[in-house]
């Protein structure tokens, strides 16, 4: 049998691009997989040699080749960014779990990107990745699977709990329903042992953040893409199990 790494790192930044695709067009999934690339400046179809990985936004200096308009440099860093967890699968993980080690990487990332830059995560991403959860632990270690199920379960509760509460306060919301859905599906990966760590990492790395884009004078209007700091505990507890 081949070894896996290079399949692997040859396929990573094509999934890279793809990311870039899906964070693009989450709004209307249908067109992901159907709809042509397009410069979203002046509309004019991008061919096979303006979409390579990392080489296209390069040779073009990050311009549309027909209007000259700049292209987001998101999507060169989506794809270095994708190779990178291809690379840690390698690094941590072997055998099958390499494979279901990176596709988990590779959702969360989608899922940051989009959170990131919209403050939206869509379903048709954290449904999925409970359901996929679920179904690793059943495939690899079946004795996994009550612990998160139950995972899966106390994160959504957690985040309604805090929803509720705020709500209660505040009067106004200050959790979104994605946040409950992507700590169901942290749940479903790393189980409900995890879940304590994957709140601390995202909250210590958020307020980071903030603090940070308050330094620099940028604005996330007082909001803060928290899913986007859940995807990386999640990763990061997934990887080294709960320092919690």
């Amino acid at each position: 049998m081949p070894p896996t790494w290079p399949w692997l790192l040859v396929l990573a930044p094509i999934v890279g691009s793809f990311v870039g695709v899906v964070a693009t067009r989450f709004a209307a999934p249908q067109t992901i997989l159907w709809g042509r690339s397009r410069c979203p400046h002046c509309g004019h179809s991008l061919t096979a040699r303006d979409l390579v990985p990392f080489a296209s936004w390069l040779a073009l200096c990050g311009r549309c080749r027909h209007c000259g308009a700049a292209i987001s440099a998101a999507y060169p860093v989506i794809e270095l960014a994708a190779l990178a967890i291809a690379v840690w699968s390698l690094a941590v993980a072997d055998g099958a779990m390499v494979w279901v080690t990176a596709g988990l990487g590779w959702t969360l990332l989608a899922l940051a990107a989009i959170d990131w830059r919209h403050f939206v995560l869509p379903d048709f991403l954290t449904l999925p990745l409970i359901a996929a959860g679920l179904a690793a632990a059943w495939a690899l270690d079946r004795s996994t699977v009550a612990d998160r199920a139950i995972g899966a379960a106390a994160g959504f509760a957690f985040v309604m709990l805090v929803r509720t509460a705020y709500w209660q306060l505040r009067r106004r919301e200050g959790i979104g329903l994605g946040d409950a859905k992507l700590l169901a599906a942290a749940g479903a990966w790393v189980a409900w042992q995890g879940l304590p760590s994957v709140v601390l990492i995202a909250a210590v790395a958020g307020l980071l953040a903030a603090v940070l884009a308050r330094w620099w004078n940028l604005s996330w209007d007082d909001r803060v893409p928290f899913g986007a700091f859940l995807a990386l505990g999640t990763w990061l507890v997934w990887l080294y199990g709960p320092p919690v």
